[in-house]
């Protein structure tokens, strides 16, 4: 499933709505990938992140 093991960011719901006001049902899906992180411990693990917590963790270093 399409969920971030950091921030719990998953895929929400929602309607296009055309120029006549029509609804259609969406889905936004959060651009997840698999990275490999490394703990304060030195041992590095692989989670499925989103891309705004890939940037956020690239920062902290």
């Amino acid at each position: 499933m399409a969920k971030c093991q950091i921030c719990g960011k998953k895929p929400s719901f929602g309607h296009n709505v055309s120029f006549s006001k029509r609804r259609t049902n969406r889905m936004w899906r959060p651009n997840i990938q698999k990275t490999t992180i490394t703990n304060k411990d030195g041992s590095s693990v692989q989670v499925k992140a989103c891309t705004q917590c890939i940037r956020t963790m690239s920062k902290v270093r």
